[in-house]
């Protein structure tokens, strides 16, 4: 049977956007925590299981040789289709949802805590997707597995891991002759940025190849950055899956052109163990910043990057700088522009300040003191 490709832009560009939000990966995934045993379910023809509104189905008509057709299901191209598709799912599993169950669009993820509630929990999935209708790939499903491929990432007990079989493919990835390849190449790396520690300072003259307006020049610096990146893909650690009622550890720092964080906690082996990292440049108009101010903006970065985790936390967050400095702050009262602000947004959290000699604080000072942190050409 041919397939019949629908081109469906003037009809998104006079749709209202459907503003229903999709969930984010790592929100998804923080709920694994402590997981033992997976299920993925993958929905076959995705979103052609969803009925297009009475009335509005002349709205998908399109033209062939046959005559005029219009589709009686939600077809493929649609705007509005992936937040339609994923309100109608979390509807049929709204109590459960983030329980044992999570869900992007049609990949249905089934998590169990112990062994014996497994087969409790799959039998009231599959329950929902008989009475709905909806069928599954079953090609494309995994039963009772203790490791799982999710979103592109393999989810175990010990933590979360980059798929070799995605990330072995930089290996061979051609060195990039034209700006849409630096692109192409970059986009990939950024999936996986919250693996490489100091990211955004080794990709700093990829990122300026890119910018509008600058020229094209594949210097050392751009092919140092291009063989760090590969090599980092090929080496990333295991991050834990975050636990909120365990103490965070965060050390952060700054140099004069970035700032650098890592968010750690102990794990089940009594060691410290990375949940994520962070390397941000500095603006412009932030590289001004003296050393107080910098060392403070690093912590302020972290603290927004990692919100939804550490405000309100119970036990308080242990932030560890290599700045003495920053220790008097949370009792400072004489404060006023910038520092006034974040005093306001830092006042939200429950933390406690902990300085360590920058000698002995080398991982989030890694992150933050590179060569490619520095200003390069445009900027």
């Amino acid at each position: 049977m041919p397939v019949v490709r629908v081109i469906t832009q003037k009809l998104n560009d006079m749709t209202v956007k459907n503003v229903y939000p999709l969930p984010g990966s790592n929100d998804l995934i923080e709920k694994l925590r402590c997981t033992k045993i997976f299920l993925k379910f993958d929905l076959k023809w995705g979103y052609n299981l969803v009925c297009m509104k009475e009335g509005d189905e002349w709205k998908t008509a399109f033209k062939t040789r046959y005559g005029l057709f219009e589709y009686l299901v939600m077809p493929f191209g649609l705007t509005n289709a992936p937040a339609t598709f994923q309100h109608f799912m979390n509807n049929i599993f709204r109590d459960i949802l983030d329980v044992y169950v999570i869900i992007y669009l049609d990949d249905i993820l089934v998590f169990s805590k112990k062994k014996t509630d497994h087969e409790k929990h799959v039998r009231e999935v599959l329950s929902r997707l008989q009475k709905h209708h909806l069928y599954c790939n079953l090609a494309k499903c995994f039963f009772s597995i203790k490791e799982i491929d999710y979103l592109g990432l393999i989810v175990s007990p010990e933590g979360i891991q980059v798929d070799p079989a995605k990330v072995v493919k930089a290996i061979d990835w051609l060195v990039p002759s034209k700006v849409v390849q630096v692109q192409e190449f970059v986009g990939f790396c950024n999936f996986y940025q919250t693996f490489i520690k100091d990211y955004s300072h080794i990709a700093a003259p990829l990122f300026n190849l890119t910018r509008k307006n600058h020229p094209w020049e594949w210097t050392n610096k751009c092919a140092q950055a291009f063989e760090q990146l590969k090599e980092a893909l090929c080496s990333v650690p295991v991050l834990i899956i975050p636990n909120i009622l365990k103490q965070f550890f965060l050390e952060c720092d700054a140099s004069d052109f970035a700032t650098g964080a890592i968010l750690s906690q102990f794990s089940e082996d009594y060691r410290l163990h990375p949940v994520a990292f962070l390397s941000k440049a500095m603006t412009p108009a932030e590289r001004n910043y003296n050393i107080y101010h910098k060392e403070l903006l690093a912590i302020v970065k972290a603290l927004k990057e990692w919100q939804h985790l550490l405000e309100g936390t119970a036990l308080p967050v242990q932030i560890i700088t290599d700045h003495k400095n920053l220790k008097p702050f949370k009792a400072s009262k004489d404060l006023r522009g910038c520092l006034a602000c974040w005093a306001g947004f830092l006042s939200e959290f429950n933390f406690q300040l902990k300085y360590r000699p920058g000698k002995t604080n080398g991982k989030a000072d890694i992150l933050s003191r590179k060569d490619e942190h520095q200003p390069l050409g445009g900027g």
